[in-house]
């Protein structure tokens, strides 16, 4: 499928904008997911509670500065994880971006569907295979209508009862087994790097956040984007999504001294709350679970277009998308899903440090008319790559710890420097080509 042309970019920029508020509310379901619970808690376990705060404050400020200007960026030119990429990477790039976000989404909806499944099926009884459809098939229909049309609303309710719910988590739990004492100064086993700095690692593992960022972005207003950045994408809302949630999982779980895993957050919740837990979990992970869906469909839909040059009603991808959820979790994921998640995070984090590069010194040039004409680079296509393949080698080393660990920080800096060094050579033959003209 070739690119899209200047009047399509300029028409579907206008066709889909959302006003501030709608599109606060669809992002905001991002928000309530048991998994921010669970980064802190198994962090924790890993590196101990001081250095799992000091991991999430600057996370909290990475996060926030960056989605500030990648937000501010795609609310003024229209432009998508696959637009963007289509204009750095050519064809081949925008599609395996599509396919990266698509997929990464699938996957975070498998694990959110198969959290509430295993929470219904232990308070209720039953096959976990019927459990798994009703949990897919619930969900699908939230996400029919996109954020234009039910997103939005869907969230912007549902979001009052996750934040009670947290409070009410915190104030049983600490009835029932009273103050946790030492929940904060929990200490972790040796590691190969500062704990500081392994905390931090770990959240650099959940940098598809970036792209989730562009793609939901992209459906919004120029003029709304100071809102955006205070409110919507910056670091108010990494602020309460790392630090709230994270808080609160750390303190819930010490207090029942559960183990730091997803299942242990789940046992606190349920354990603290009974029947109120499990409805709890259910909105969290339905809120989050419409945006999952909404970002595989969109983004799987693109890649069929390209590929194979099939077009389908955008329900039919929803469909389509539940169907492979489905077959995921009957194929136990979540064995595997951890591992898989990690060498397609390296791709995205190499994808961001490039596209971080252009946005910050040329992307003030870009417009949505500049970038359906422009050329693609190569050379950035070829940095991503490079710094992409260094970190899946650095993955594979089972016999450093170290470097297994310090991937992500390393896949970044190459993909940062690569793109510093072409941005300035193009800047330095642009310079030559207009004192020759000149």
């Amino acid at each position: 499928m070739p690119p899209l042309g200047i009047h399509d970019i300029e028409e579907s920029a206008h066709e889909t904008q959302v006003g501030r508020w709608p599109l606060a509310m669809a992002w905001w379901a991002l928000f309530s997911a048991m998994f921010w619970l669970y980064v802190a808690t198994a962090s924790t376990a890993a590196y101990g509670a001081r250095s799992t705060l000091v991991g999430m404050v600057l996370a909290i400020v990475t996060f926030g500065v960056i989605n500030r200007v990648l937000a501010a960026y795609a609310l003024r030119t229209g432009s998508t994880v696959e637009r963007i990429s289509q204009a750095l990477f050519g064809g081949i790039g925008s599609t395996l971006a599509a396919l990266l976000i698509g997929i990464t989404a699938l996957y975070y909806g498998v694990f959110e569907g198969s959290v509430i499944a295993a929470t219904l099926q232990t308070w209720f009884g039953g096959d976990i295979r019927v459990w798994y459809f009703v949990c897919v098939a619930y969900a699908l229909p939230l996400a029919f209508g996109g954020v234009r049309n039910w997103l939005d609303r869907l969230n912007g309710f549902l979001l009052p009862f996750y934040c009670v719910g947290l409070v009410a988590l915190v104030v049983v739990s600490s009835v029932d087994r009273g103050y946790p004492s030492g929940w904060l100064t929990v200490a972790g086993p040796e590691s190969v790097v500062p704990g500081w700095v392994g905390s931090y690692l770990i959240y650099m593992g959940i940098w598809v956040m970036m792209l989730f960022t562009m793609d939901f972005a992209a459906l919004g207003r120029a003029e709304d984007t100071r809102f955006h950045q205070r409110v919507t994408f910056g670091p108010f809302f990494y602020l309460c999504t790392f630090g709230i949630n994270g808080l609160v999982g750390m303190y819930v779980v010490h207090a029942y001294g559960v183990e730091g895993t997803e299942t242990g957050v789940v046992q606190a919740v349920t354990g603290s709350l009974g029947l109120a837990g499990v409805l709890l979990i259910v909105i969290s992970q339905t809120r989050i679970n419409t945006a999952n869906y909404f970002l595989a469909s969109n983004n799987l839909e693109v890649v069929a277009e390209k590929v194979a040059g099939v077009r389908l009603p955008h329900i039919a991808w929803v469909l389509i998308c539940g169907a492979l959820a489905y077959l995921f979790m009957l194929t136990d994921v979540l064995s595997y899903l951890l591992e898989a998640l990690a060498y397609q995070g390296v791709l995205i984090m190499a994808w961001t440090g490039v596209v971080l590069v252009h946005v910050l010194m040329r992307g003030s040039r870009d417009d949505a008319r500049g970038l359906a004409c422009r050329r693609p680079n190569r050379r950035l296509f070829g940095t991503w790559v490079a710094s992409s393949v260094v970190g899946i080698i650095l993955l594979e080393q089972d016999a450093s710890a170290t470097l297994a660990t310090l991937s992500p920080a390393v896949t970044v800096a190459l993909a940062v420097v690569g793109a510093l060094l072409i941005s300035r050579r193009a800047t330095n033959d642009q310079s030559k080509v207009t004192a020759t003209v000149q």
